[in-house]
């Protein structure tokens, strides 16, 4: 069996190279030496993710288990995935403390470089330069297969590991398995943003226009009358909506896959906030309630599949108009074919006075890339800025180790006269930035644990997010969504930063 030290060895000589050439071979090599089993383990550990997803552990209950690390390594890739698949199956009565002799558990059984690997995996901190396509990259050349073939194989699997699996046990004609089929879900195709119209216009030329819906994103499968209904994580929410199912019945076609967004709308029209949506995919539901209390409407883009034919290698045109053809009036997400940017803008406009993020920009002759985002998608959305104060920071992990690096932002409260905080963020931050806020955050420092420092509330940042969400854990009960550094604001003194009470009216307008 594999021990944890050899994968923590390469992610280690990963993060530490620059060359994407050398990277790739680093992770094909330790791909040779596993087993089929642990490379469904091993290759999201080299992403720097779980194969469980998240485990929702913070930095406090890891470090209240760290104790002395052992002297040598002895704990295999199958004994941390027992362990990981136990803390995310404990639940109930007495849970902290099953945890957290979980943690104990498996913390004493590792060496010090592995309780920094554990502990930066968990926590999503673990960064090796080890991206989707050097991953696509290692795997094939572990095989001794076109980096393509291993990527479209992907597509259709719903992820890298099981292709990994097969190729490495069965070579290119095990590859030969993965297509896409009914009720079979496929990684949705991703956009890049782009700053205006304009922009995307230069870009593409003549552009299919979508409205930018903030819902769930959504893939349905349809054969005969069997419909299931897939999120984007390719998690099976079907019984959950129950009106997504529905408006399936009525297609013009036998067999079908759809990609869309389901999404809870007022009365007049206008979109819930995203979390309010979300509640309609909760783990434990009453649906018929909540779908008399908020019921769901659903929106289709794109069609993959129809009555036994693959899409995904025909033009986005086409396949924007066999959404229309085949569906009933009005599930087909608002759109514009055209060149002509007065026209794309007033588009544009008109998406974003309907209370949507904005809209999506995809040239007419794109196929469908399943799981990669793409130059073919792009997407323009409105975001606002507010001037925050930063309150401490956070000590980084990997290659931002010995830097401070998520920034704990605060509004400025007039009533009290101090600072309201509103969330974190590590986004947006350079190298340059990294070195330069640690030193002028250390200056200001007033106080320290193991994993914050905590300053006077001196520097502003400039601060662009998406919206604002309800949140229990702040203060306040606003959290910023999607928040990134746009930059410093030596400019700015910390009682010109925006208030609390401009936080709010921003969250009164989204709703």
């Amino acid at each position: 069996m594999t021990l944890l030290a050899d994968v923590v060895r390469t992610s280690t000589q990963v993060a530490g190279s620059a060359s994407r050439l050398a990277k790739t071979r680093l992770i094909a090599d330790c791909l040779r030496r596993l087993d089929a089993e642990e490379v469904a383990i091993a290759l999201p550990y080299l992403s720097g993710e779980l194969r469980q997803g998240k485990l929702t552990l913070g930095y406090a209950a890891l470090q209240a288990s760290l104790g002395a690390p052992a002297a040598a390594p002895t704990l295999t890739l199958h004994d941390v995935d027992w362990a990981f698949e136990s803390l995310k199956t404990v639940k109930g009565k007495g849970a902290a403390a099953r945890r957290a002799a979980l943690l104990e558990s498996l913390f004493s059984r590792s060496t010090a470089e592995e309780q920094d690997f554990l502990v930066r995996l968990i926590v999503g901190e673990l960064r090796q330069g080890a991206l989707e396509g050097v991953m696509f990259d290692a795997v094939a050349a572990a095989v001794d297969l076109p980096a393509a073939e291993v990527r479209r194989a992907a597509t259709f699997a719903g992820g890298i590991a099981p292709v990994a699996q097969a190729a490495l046990a069965g070579g290119a004609s095990a590859l030969a398995v993965f297509s896409i089929r009914l009720m079979q879900p496929v990684l949705p195709m991703l956009a890049q943003p782009v700053a205006d119209v304009q922009a995307a216009l230069a870009q593409l030329g003549t552009a299919i226009l979508e409205w930018k819906l903030d819902g769930a994103r959504v893939q349905v499968h349809k054969s005969g009358s069997e419909v299931r209904v897939f999120t984007r994580n390719l998690n099976d929410v079907t019984a959950a909506v129950p009106e997504v199912v529905d408006v399936l019945k009525n297609a013009k076609a036998e067999s079908l896959i759809l990609d869309g967004e389901a999404i809870a709308l007022r009365a007049d029209g206008k979109p819930h906030p995203f979390q309010v949506t979300m509640r309609r995919f909760g783990r434990k539901l009453d649906v018929e309630k909540l779908r008399a209390e908020l019921p769901l409407s659903v929106f289709f883009f794109d069609c993959l599949y129809r009555d036994g034919a693959p899409l995904v290698d025909r033009p986005a045109a086409e396949r924007h108009d066999i959404v229309r053809a085949v569906l009933p009036s009005g599930i087909a997400t608002p759109s514009l074919i055209t060149s002509q940017v007065d026209a794309a803008e007033a588009f544009y406009q008109q998406a974003l006075a309907q209370g949507h993020e904005g809209i999506m920009a995809k040239a007419t002759d794109a196929a469908y890339e399943a799981g990669r985002r793409g130059a073919a998608w792009l997407k323009i959305k409105r975001a606002h800025t507010l001037d925050l104060v930063v309150l401490a920071a956070e000590w980084g992990h990997g290659r931002r180790r010995g830097w401070l690096s998520n920034l704990h932002l605060g509004a400025r409260d007039p009533a009290s006269g101090g600072f309201v905080m509103l969330g974190k963020t590590f986004k947006g931050l350079t190298d340059a930035i990294l070195e330069w806020q640690t030193a002028e955050l250390l200056a200001r420092e007033t106080g320290r644990d193991e994993w914050t420092v905590h300053v006077r509330p001196e520097l502003v940042v400039e601060i662009e997010f998406n919206d604002l969400q309800e949140s229990p854990h702040y203060p306040a009960g606003l959290a910023l969504r999607f928040a990134r550094l746009k930059g410093y604001r030596p400019d700015k003194r910390p009682d010109e930063a925006d208030t609390i009470d401009s936080v709010r009216q921003i969250y009164e307008k989204q709703l």
